[in-house]
């Protein structure tokens, strides 16, 4: 069983972020880990292959240089060798980024593999397209938000989340394209000799020009990044419930100007 991690390099959502001119950021300064979402994946992935007692678990990974830390981590969870597509830019496009994906996982296996994991969306762009775009890439199926995972005789049986705390059951053969979430399992925390090992694994790095991708596809510009402002102390109401309604869309209307 050959099994393919799609990893993300993410800042820490508790780290500050100290922002660069318009769409820059000082990364030197700001923890990075690998995606939360994309931990579940690399977890379900490692399982598999210890319940088959045969297999491989290959983490990919477009990001910088510096994204060999994360894919460490992922190692230290139990992935046994790593691809990283190095770019740049952490903000690639998530039609770039799956086009990266596809072609290094092509270039490494000698077939299709027989499952792909993401996480259900990276924290720090939040676009939940890539692993649909590397889907129709791959001409593979794909489900995301996965909490639930059966598989037997080339079939896999996902049970999904769809909000309001339900669920729906889905077939696919295959190979497929499955994006994990909370819920799936739970991801193991690595022990020391863990870690050491992790630090002697391979990871082949290949430069993003060397895919040879038609960078025309790009769709997304990134314009401007803003820190998230301070929340103001909240506010209690007074008077009656109509006179704390008029106040209220006052607020909103002429102090906070989102009306």
């Amino acid at each position: 069983m050959q099994i393919y991690v799609c990893v993300k390099h993410v800042p820490d959502t508790a780290a500050t972020i100290n922002i660069v001119g318009d769409t820059g950021y000082k990364d030197t300064a700001c923890k990075f880990i690998i995606n939360p979402y994309d931990e579940y994946a690399v977890e379900e992935a490692v399982q598999r292959v210890e319940k088959a007692g045969s297999g491989e678990v290959i983490v990919v990974t477009v990001g910088p240089e510096a994204a060999v830390s994360t894919m460490r981590a992922a190692m230290a969870m139990g992935a046994h060798r790593g691809i990283l597509v190095k770019v740049q830019s952490q903000f690639l496009d998530s039609t770039l980024t799956s086009l990266a994906l596809k072609a290094a996982i092509e270039q490494d296996g000698d077939g299709a593999p027989d499952i792909i994991f993401t996480g259900k969306n990276a924290v720090d762009t939040e676009g939940f397209q890539t692993q649909y775009r590397l889907a129709a890439a791959m001409n593979l199926p794909v489900v995301s938000e996965v909490v639930n995972l059966e598989i037997d005789n080339g079939q896999a049986v996902v049970e999904r989340e769809v909000g309001g705390g339900t669920r729906e059951v889905l077939e696919m053969k295959l190979p497929c394209i499955i994006g994990a979430t909370k819920g799936l399992n739970e991801p193991r925390y690595p022990k020391f000799p863990d870690i050491m090992k992790a630090k002697k694994k391979e990871i082949k790095e290949i430069d993003f020009d060397q895919l040879g991708l038609d960078t025309s596809v790009d769709q997304t510009e990134l314009l401007k990044l803003e820190a998230v402002p301070e929340r103001s102390s909240a506010q209690i109401m007074q008077g009656s419930i109509r006179e704390q309604v008029i106040e209220l869309v006052r607020i909103l209307r002429e102090d906070d100007k989102v009306l």
